[in-house]
């Protein structure tokens, strides 16, 4: 059996700009250069390539998980455009002090767990120590490492702000998506 690898991407501030409050909104989508670049380079050596984002603003009220699938869709299509696809995408609507009840909780989905990586892998038959976990928040690596996976650390998005949360570790640092594909997986 073949061993499958993955390239689980934080969406906002990995892929696409993160917008002041809570990206949602289709013409929010604006996709950071040279993130397609990357997505096209990881799909042509064969890497699964899929979406990992933590979207509190539904726990918080601010839209409905509705939202994401149309943020998302939008992605791709402008990724598509560019010659990039996304396999999967998975997604944590929770958040313990939310304000929609059925959102508010304690889960094992929110990023720094790892419950999106392991449901991914288990859907999608991935080796998960064969596979890279990229994102631009602290919580993204602590997911990542939880499960074995390799990790890099952005700097677009929240990365500059969180690059201190580093310090004295050994995961790589890429200016951007792009940087991160070329210099640490192809």
């Amino acid at each position: 059996m073949d061993i499958k690898k993955a390239v689980f991407l934080d969406r906002d501030g990995v892929i696409t700009e993160d917008p002041p409050h809570y990206a949602h909104r289709i013409d929010q989508v604006q996709i950071i250069p040279g993130s397609a670049d990357a997505i096209r380079l990881l799909n042509e050596g064969d890497f699964i390539v899929i979406v990992v984002s933590n979207q509190s603003g539904v726990a918080k009220g601010y839209y409905q998980e509705h939202d994401i699938r149309l943020f998302n869709d939008e992605m791709k299509r402008q990724l598509s455009l560019e010659g990039a696809y996304i396999d999967a995408e998975y997604y944590c609507p929770h958040h313990p002090e939310g304000i929609i009840d059925r959102y508010r909780q304690e889960c094992s989905c929110r990023k720094p767990q790892p419950g999106m990586l392991i449901q991914a892998a288990e859907e999608h038959q991935i080796n998960l120590k064969a596979s890279f976990m990229i994102g631009d928040k602290f919580s993204d690596i602590v997911a990542g490492k939880s499960v074995n996976c390799r990790t890099i650390f952005v700097l677009t998005g929240h990365g500059k702000g969180e690059v201190s949360h580093l310090k004295g570790s050994t995961v790589p640092v890429a200016v951007n998506l792009l940087n991160a594909v070329k210099e640490y997986i192809i």
